[in-house]
C-alpha cells in the first residue's frame, strides 16, 4: 500500500470549478500537482522531499506560492485537506 495521497477524481471534481484561472501555458495535472500539495502539507515536507510520483518539487512550490499569493491556498487548501483527510481514514 502506498503511503502517497491521491485526491480522488470526484473531489478534483468537486473543487476545480474554485481554481484560479489559467493564463498562457495550459497547467500541469492539476490531480496530481494538488494531491502533491497536500501530501507535502499533510506531512510537513520540505518541498524538495516531496515524492517524485507528484511531479518536480519546484511544480508544486510553484503552484503553491503563486496561488497562495492570489489567497487561494489560504481560503480553500486547508478546507479541503481536512475533508480530504477525514475521507481516506
Amino acid at each position: 500500500m502506498s503511503d502517497h495521497f491521491w485526491l480522488s477524481e470526484e473531489q478534483l471534481a468537486r473543487i476545480a470549478p474554485y481554481f484560479p484561472l489559467s493564463h498562457g501555458v495550459p497547467r500541469v495535472d492539476d490531480r496530481k500537482v494538488i494531491s502533491g500539495i497536500i501530501h507535502v502539507l499533510r506531512n510537513g515536507l520540505r518541498w524538495r522531499d516531496a515524492p517524485d510520483v507528484y511531479g518536480p518539487h519546484k511544480t508544486l512550490y510553484n503552484r503553491f506560492i503563486r496561488w497562495s499569493r492570489m489567497g487561494f491556498s489560504t481560503r480553500y487548501l486547508p478546507l479541503w485537506s481536512r475533508k480530504a483527510v477525514r475521507r481516506i481514514a
